[in-house]
């Protein structure tokens, strides 16, 4: 049974999925701010990298954890979700069918609990 990664399209698909998502992110009044000065180019290098791998594309991933990555911004469970959305959303723009979607949403969704670090102020 093939990959995630070569049902979707292999390395040019995880591409656009990439470019599409961080067109979203970047575009959300919620989240623009944890990328007023971050290098969107390395960014995204990184975020392939990962994406490939973790869908089973043949690619090791060689970048931080994600606890590491995320330490000190205090993202939010909201913002979490919000970032979730996005990320089905580019997919879904890009041709990835229900199914798939919810398997990635699926294969993503144990680390939300090293992304999150703080909750939400009622």
């Amino acid at each position: 049974m093939p990959s995630i990664f070569d049902q979707i399209g292999g390395s040019a698909a995880v591409s656009a999925v990439v470019d599409e998502f961080y067109t979203r992110v970047v575009a959300d009044p919620m989240l623009q701010g944890y990328f007023a000065d971050v290098d969107m180019d390395k960014l995204k290098a990184h975020q392939r990298s990962f994406v490939a791998a973790a869908l089973g594309g043949p690619q090791e991933y060689r970048g931080k954890s994600m606890d590491v990555a995320h330490a000190g911004l205090g993202i939010t469970a909201e913002e979490f979700g919000q970032v979730v959305v996005h990320l089905a959303g580019a997919l879904e723009s890009c041709g990835v069918d229900g199914e798939t979607i919810g398997a990635i949403a699926g294969a993503l969704a144990p680390l939300k609990d090293q992304v999150v670090q703080s909750q939400a102020v009622a």
